[in-house]
């Protein structure tokens, strides 16, 4: 049950759809431009650095308000799970950005809120994410490619460090937190199936992070 509870407050912080506000604010839904995805790439291509950015922060700073806000409810009562309830926390802000009910379940691909759940872990998840997507993004050019590379990274390093001892969890708790990672890396593949489809093709569109637009 207190799982549920967890998604379910992630769920209410992930309807806050950044980029559908922002793109509002300029007098567009940004779903009807560009790739039709209402993320940070998307805002950044459509509408600049500025918005792409913004979008990014408040993506992020959702899931990361989310996970502390459970952290500081259920902090003493299941200190001993209090890292799985993390990730539950995560999964359900990246369903309700992914899927928000009140814009027919047209949302973004949840990277933004997988940086902001990543961002709450420990130090080396922290920098291991860094370089995973910008490491990627700024030699191949494509934000895609980078943000695949984040889950992969999260397959990875999740497990090594958990079964290194680093969240201080019994090993059935362990598994739960690896299968949740795991279903939300199927879930941002599938979101990025087209993405894949054209890198494998070499026709996906490159984005200059650090480039004057």
């Amino acid at each position: 049950m207190i799982r549920l509870v967890c998604v379910l407050i992630g769920y209410c912080f992930g309807l806050f759809q950044t980029a559908y506000i922002i793109g509002k604010i300029h007098g567009i839904d940004i779903r009807e431009y560009g790739s039709g995805n209402s993320g940070t790439t998307n805002m950044l291509r459509t509408l600049g650095k500025k918005a792409g950015l913004l979008t990014f922060a408040g993506d992020c700073l959702k899931c990361m308000a989310a996970i502390w806000l459970i952290r500081i409810i259920f902090g003493k009562s299941y200190a001993n799970i209090l890292p799985l309830l993390s990730v539950y926390t995560g999964a359900g802000v990246i369903l309700g950005h992914n899927f928000p009910f009140y814009l027919n379940f047209r949302g973004g691909k949840g990277i933004a809120s997988t940086a902001g759940m990543v961002l709450t872990m420990n130090l080396p998840l922290i920098i291991l994410g860094i370089i995973a997507f910008f490491g990627t993004t700024l030699v191949t050019h494509y934000v895609s490619l980078g943000s695949i590379m984040v889950y992969v990274m999260l397959l990875i390093a999740v497990p090594v460090l958990g079964e290194q001892g680093a969240y201080g969890m019994a090993q059935p708790y362990r598994i739960e937190m690896y299968i949740v990672i795991a279903a939300l890396a199927l879930m941002a593949f599938w979101r990025h199936r087209a993405n894949i489809v054209r890198l494998l093709h070499g026709n996906e569109r490159k984005t200059y992070l650090f480039k004057k637009q």
